[in-house]
């Protein structure tokens, strides 16, 4: 077998990426999505993540495959980090590069192939996106393409770490950061053409638990937030904490009406939050929903103000509806989604 050879920039290759401080961390739900999608969309067994230390590939997300990691000496990934595109073996038997690697005779026994390359900001390929069967085939070049995009999105991902644009409270994406995975997203929904659409919550009454309970309560308050929306949202889903109290979900390849069962989802933990604890006050919502048009093109800043105006049309209908009758307690609902 051939031995991938190291990039000229090896040395500041590895100090860009161990300076993400990701190696050996715990599984990400974001890179996690990431595989499952690829794996789903090529109806392949093996997607991964992957990214090429020193002597070593090692799986951010490996989904179908039990590993941790592989040496990199035997890895397809450390070949794809080698080029600037797709690296593809179509059948990894009939490679002379690859026909007597264990990664190819052994149990895994890997005949396809394809990685697009993960490049950082200053110019380092850190690793790939990678889809593996054990049969033979071949990309046709939307799949090429389609491969492509999902590499861009992984990109995001770590240029969010690298990028510092988690929300430290609740380590969700923060404002920039699902700008910039959003618009990739909306690149791939495009390309389908895939069903999308913006949900924009916000807790009603904020001010009044971080001026009645202080706020250290608020904050708590921000995170058992955060959490029934994690719980709620399907694992697909793109979800970040835009500031204060408004969070934002970007609703991927949902069947229509599916907005308001995720909406449904959320009333039904934030009952089970409230119903836990005796904090002195209960948690309520306002949210807004923004469809993705492909034919209009909006960008994720379009989509989000939308959302915006959609939710404080909800808040303000609520307050009336409380107003004429004060007795009764009740969520908010989604206002448009049927």
């Amino acid at each position: 077998m051939q031995k991938p050879a190291h990039p000229s920039n090896e040395a500041s290759r590895i100090a860009l990426l161990r300076s993400l401080n990701i190696l050996d961390t715990p599984p990400d739900a974001r890179f996690d999505r990431l595989t499952r999608l690829a794996k789903r969309l090529f109806d392949v067994p093996i997607s991964t993540v992957s990214l090429v230390d020193y002597d070593r590939q090692w799986f951010k997300s490996c989904n179908g495959l039990s590993l941790d990691e592989t040496p990199r000496d035997t890895s397809f990934c450390g070949h794809a980090i080698l080029g600037d595109d797709l690296f593809v073996v179509e059948d990894a038997q009939a490679d002379p590069r690859f026909f007597d690697s264990p990664l190819v005779t052994g149990d895994l026994g890997i005949r396809f192939y394809a990685g697009c390359p993960l490049q950082l900001p200053g110019g380092g390929r850190v690793g790939a996106l990678s889809i593996v069967d054990t049969k033979p085939r071949q990309l046709d070049a939307s799949e090429c393409d389609l491969l492509r995009d999902l590499g861009r999105i992984a990109e995001r991902e770590l240029e969010v770490l690298q990028l510092a644009v988690t929300d430290d409270l609740t380590g969700l994406s923060n404002r920039r950061g699902f700008e910039a995975l959003g618009r990739h997203v909306l690149q791939l929904c495009k390309r389908g053409p895939t069903r999308a659409s913006v949900l924009l919550f916000d807790l009603n009454d904020f001010k009044q638990i971080n001026d009645g309970y202080g706020h250290a309560e608020g904050d708590r308050a921000i995170v058992g937030f955060a959490n029934v929306l994690r719980e709620s949202l399907r694992e697909t889903d793109v979800l970040a904490r835009l500031g204060g109290d408004e969070f934002v979900a970007l609703v991927v390849d949902a069947q229509d009406g599916a907005e308001g069962h995720i909406i449904e989802r959320v009333r039904d933990g934030i009952a089970r939050y409230n119903a836990t604890g005796e904090r002195g006050y209960d948690l309520k919502f306002s949210v807004g929903c923004a469809a993705f048009d492909a034919k209009k093109d909006p960008s994720i800043a379009d989509l989000v103000d939308t959302a915006d105006h959609a939710m404080y049309a909800n808040k303000r209908a609520t307050r009336h509806a409380h107003a004429r009758a004060p007795t009764l307690a009740r969520h908010d609902a989604l206002e448009g989604v049927q």
